[in-house]
């Protein structure tokens, strides 16, 4: 996989294979963190700020052949550092949405244990489950993220594409795209300002990079 100094411009992009960044938005305002936020409109911390210009800054020489982005703000104020960049507008897709997660929503990651006897970190089981209620399902999440993937792959077969979205988002991309169940994706960190590559081909997906985070210093 990549390291620090390698970009991934540098990794050859054969025909027929569909390079996807997936990235998320920056760190979120002070009293949304550690909080399911979903569907609330926030805006990006001051620190999350300087995260995305980090993040588009170590992207600086990839050449994009597309750029997507969620309509929400967090991810709008992400993408503008990448896109001034870029040169290009990215095209908002209603799909790349944060998921809904109904009566948990604006809930503290404590008042969710406290409330429903359940730890912040099951968070995908219990969607998966329906315990969360009035939360979207997890059968309509798929589909509205796989119809924005979908679509995604159809404009750009063979280039390189980078999608600004959500941790829940970038987790169903990546259940769709490695055919995995979207519960065992709580494997996989996703932080904020991160990049993960896949590759993807019509009978053969491969994860090249996973929740790279250009603002944090090597342990």
């Amino acid at each position: 996989m990549p390291t620090r100094g390698h970009h991934p411009s540098s990794l050859p992009v054969k025909d027929a294979r569909t390079r996807l960044l997936l990235l998320r938005h920056g760190e979120v305002e002070a009293r949304y963190q550690r909080v399911f936020g979903g569907r609330i409109d926030m805006d990006l911390s001051p620190h999350g700020l300087e995260q995305a210009r980090q993040l588009a800054q170590f992207l600086e020489p990839v050449h994009l052949d597309g750029l997507y982005v969620s309509p929400m703000k967090r991810a709008q104020q992400s993408v503008a550092p990448l896109a001034a960049l870029n040169g290009g507008k990215p095209a908002t897709l209603e799909g790349l949405r944060e998921v809904d997660f109904g009566d948990w929503t604006g809930l503290h990651w404590d008042q969710v244990r406290e409330r429903y006897a359940v730890t912040a970190f099951d968070w995908l089981r219990e969607l998966e489950r329906g315990g969360i209620p009035q939360a979207e399902t997890v059968p309509a999440f798929n589909q509205r993220v796989g119809m924005a993937l979908d679509h995604i792959l159809a404009v750009h077969p063979g280039q390189v594409v980078a999608i600004m979205c959500h941790g829940g988002v970038i987790r169903m991309l990546l259940s769709i795209l490695l055919e995995l169940p979207l519960p065992r994706m709580a494997s996989f960190e996703i932080d904020y300002a991160s990049v993960s590559i896949v590759d993807h081909r019509p009978r053969k997906t491969e994860v090249q990079l996973l929740n790279f985070t250009p603002w944090r210093s090597l342990p």
